[in-house]
């Protein structure tokens, strides 16, 4: 890379930090092209955030999805295990997944989901269509790690096609897309006001507009991508630990006004949301945030891991 270019690698990640850090949070760099920033608050309620950012273009930056296998779609693995495994230097979890819960060791993936090139799972009608939207949008990092929100193209018959110009390499999807071109999107339920909303009334709680799954003030995992597809941003809050969660619409909120986020997917949560990160210093792999499932973080269906060179 051209001395030109690592000058500007370097000058954006300072104006990341500096601008993420006026807003009160604490602010690192732990690995070349990774940002990394904390912040404890109080209000509206208790809470303990974690998120990441990547600068794509930096040098050494790659991705890998879990891979396919098993004797459903994938094998369930923590993200601490697969971080470890991978020898990667971050991590976040990825999809919702069935049967769940369950001790099974393996699991079907829910949306559309790819690993190296590999799709092993296809956009599909949830059974949980209180909380997870039809055919919801994924996020593509191709091989080159040009970053792309996906949507389902109807006109194949295998639903493992987009509409996007682009080839499927580490793809992940989740409940919904919660920011889109800089505005939050949390979907609603279809009522007699709401006649094309993405999400059916009902399930465990009853949901609908007067209750809806999305303000439950859980854990959460989100991924974002900046307007010119040049950060990715990965999102966790906790839930534990003196926190206690967020809604949707909070994420939203402060994934555009604090990390200037244009388009974002909500991915699984509560005790499914991990964020695994290497110490630059040691070399050990833990967990950042603290898990609601278990200390060493749920075993979950994929988590996407992030490659870095260390400083």
């Amino acid at each position: 890379m051209s001395v030109v270019r690592s000058l500007a690698v370097l000058l954006v990640a300072a104006l990341v930090s500096s601008t993420t850090a006026a807003r009160g949070w604490q602010v690192t760099q732990p690995f070349v092209g990774i940002t990394y920033s904390d912040k404890t608050l109080d209000s509206p309620r208790p809470l303990r955030l974690h998120v990441a950012q990547i600068d794509l273009r930096a040098p050494g930056i790659r991705f890998k999805v879990s891979p396919p296998g098993g004797d459903r779609e994938v094998m369930r693995q923590s993200t601490l295990d697969f971080l470890t495994q991978e020898r990667a230097q971050l991590a976040i979890n990825g999809h919702f997944f069935l049967p769940f819960p369950s001790e099974d060791k393996t699991a079907w993936v829910i949306g559309l989901g790819a690993s190296e090139g590999r799709v092993f799972s296809a956009f599909e009608i949830p059974e949980q269509s209180y909380a997870l939207v039809a055919f919801a949008p994924a996020i593509n990092i191709d091989r080159d790690n040009q970053a792309t929100i996906v949507t389902y193209d109807p006109s194949f018959a295998d639903r493992q096609h987009v509409r996007e110009k682009v080839s499927l390499w580490n793809v992940v999807s989740g409940s919904s897309q919660i920011v889109t071109s800089g505005v939050a999107t949390v979907p609603v339920y279809r009522d007699d006001n709401h006649f094309d909303a993405d999400l059916d009334p009902g399930g465990p709680n009853n949901y609908s507009n007067a209750r809806p799954w999305a303000d439950a003030t859980t854990a959460r995992t989100a991924i974002g991508l900046s307007q010119d597809r040049r950060t990715l941003t990965l999102f966790t809050v906790d839930v534990r630990g003196g926190s206690e969660g967020m809604k949707l619409s909070e994420v939203a909120a402060m994934l555009i006004r604090d990390f200037s986020v244009l388009d974002a997917l909500n991915l699984d949560g509560g005790g499914s949301t991990t964020m695994a990160m290497e110490d630059p210093a040691t070399g050990k792999p833990s967990i950042a945030n603290m898990s609601s499932d278990n200390p060493l973080g749920r075993v979950v269906a994929t988590s996407l891991a992030v490659f870095a060179n260390r400083r």
